[in-house]
């Protein structure tokens, strides 16, 4: 049995056609395409299908995990992208591609129906605990937003989404409480995400710089003065060039950390905490230099029940497609 996957972006897209065998995916090709390229899904797929499918296989099942909210309706999904004119809906996609079945679902859900089919390598420990194999597991993700979702236990994948990130930023201690304070005065509001996002290292350095008065090298500084400085607060917090940088990925990791804890604390994940999106990859070494998880377990009385819960980074950027691609497969059982 053969599934198609995709994961959808405003800047490319990426296409999968996988073999189904034992509950195991065997990808069997692969194709990037450039979105705006495309008017639609539909035509570039058919252009992938053309080069890559075998004749007379059937694909028993399509899903598709894209870049914006996904709408459910008596069993019927329907999509806008945020950074692509296209307007998907899974009833018009069965027609056009003579897909018996296809399911949409945003690119974070996806991320969370990636988890059984990822590879060991792919998955960078943060704590090291044994999972229960039917607990509940988390997805806590910092990228452009911060993501949240829990998956709950048993088969098919079932996925509670929520709008965690965008719930009220609780302070651990005093400077917390300032950096609280400092984004409310700003932003009328501090949220998760106001900090755990790639914006949110910009707002933490700048709170650094103006309200504890540590100084920057010129190169943050002229950073500081841009639109997006998170590359730049990346780059010399990492290689240890500037002060100001290295404190922001270190207060960083604490909230990040410590934000987690409370999330875990809501649903018990002991099947595991999965921190996903794109930062974490990226900021492993200062993940791993203990303050994450100091802060992820600094909740007395509870704190010997968050050490008992494996937390792991997922390093795999294909999670998505991944996922999208478990989810077709689960649509075509007993196809």
């Amino acid at each position: 049995m053969e599934v198609l996957a995709g994961d959808i972006g405003g800047t490319k897209t990426l296409l999968l056609l996988a073999r189904v065998e034992r509950d195991c995916l065997v990808p069997v090709a692969r194709q990037r395409f450039e979105s705006a390229a495309y008017g639609d899904l539909a035509p570039m797929v058919r252009e992938f299908l053309a080069t890559h499918q075998a004749e007379g296989i059937r694909i028993a099942a399509a899903g598709f995990a894209l870049a914006g909210p996904v709408e459910r309706d008596d069993g019927r999904e329907h999509a806008r992208l945020t950074n692509l004119p296209w307007q998907l809906d899974s009833e018009g996609l069965k027609r056009s591609l003579g897909i018996p079945r296809v399911g949409l679902l945003n690119d974070f859900e996806g991320i969370a129906h990636s988890l059984d089919d990822l590879a060991p390598e792919h998955l960078h420990p943060l704590q090291s605990a044994p999972a229960q194999i039917q607990g509940t597991r988390l997805v806590v993700g910092a990228g452009t937003g911060l993501g949240v979702c829990i998956v709950a236990p048993g088969r098919p994948t079932r996925i509670l989404p929520s709008e965690g990130g965008h719930a009220g930023f609780a302070p651990a201690d005093a400077r917390q409480s300032r950096l609280w304070e400092y984004i409310t005065r700003n932003e009328g509001r501090c949220t998760r995400e106001h900090l755990l996002s790639g914006r949110g290292l910009g707002r933490i350095a700048r709170f650094l710089v103006e309200m504890e008065e540590i100084r920057p090298g010129d190169e943050l500084a002229a950073a500081l003065a841009s639109e997006d400085p998170a590359p730049e607060i990346t780059r010399l917090g990492l290689e240890g060039k500037d002060p100001v940088a290295q404190e922001t990925l270190a207060l960083f990791a604490s909230v990040y950390g410590g934000q987690t804890g409370d999330l875990a604390l809501t649903c018990l994940p002991f099947g595991g905490v999965y921190i996903a999106g794109g930062i974490a990859p990226r900021l492993l070494p200062v993940l791993r230099s203990g303050a994450f998880m100091r802060a992820f377990a600094d909740k007395p009385p509870m704190s010997r029940l968050l050490e008992r819960m494996p937390v792991q980074v997922i390093g795999n950027t294909d999670a998505g497609l991944l996922g999208a691609a478990r989810l077709a497969a689960e649509l075509a059982e007993g196809y």
